[in-house]
């Protein structure tokens, strides 16, 4: 069986980096925590919010990595001196991964109730027409 690519299209010229940005979030490997949302808060902007419950404004770092926004948490171990007789909240780590857009920019971050919220605009699209002259060879 044939692997189909877009470079197997003769009419999509220049979309190879897309084909490797596809199959970079395939292999990233997201697991479920901590759960998120993105919602489209307008035409032009989006909010991804994340449940980081336990999660202190410290714990938490936002970058913006060759067009991915990587969100981690990780929280320190409090629990020495402690005797637990049950422990079900673990200090735990994560790294949650978001392909960027070209012209989509990161706006703010807010933390609020156990929840992370990080705003996304992006620029509206402008229309293009352009003229090539023909030369005489």
């Amino acid at each position: 069986m044939t692997k189909m690519t877009l470079a197997s299209y003769p009419h999509m010229l220049g979309f190879e980096q897309l084909e490797r940005l596809l199959e970079r979030t395939a292999k990233s490997g997201n697991e479920g925590y901590p759960p998120f949302n993105i919602e489209q808060t307008s035409d032009l902007s989006y909010r991804i919010t994340l449940a980081v419950a336990g999660f202190a404004e410290d714990d938490l770092s936002i970058t913006v990595e060759d067009r991915q926004l990587v969100i981690r948490g990780r929280q320190h171990d409090d629990g020495e001196g402690r005797v637990y007789l049950h422990r079900g909240i673990a200090a735990r780590q994560f790294q949650r991964s978001f392909v960027l857009a070209d012209g989509v920019d990161v706006g703010e971050a807010i933390i609020e109730n156990g929840l992370l919220h990080v705003d996304l605009s992006r620029a509206k699209p402008q229309t293009v027409v352009k003229t090539i002259n023909i030369k005489k060879g």
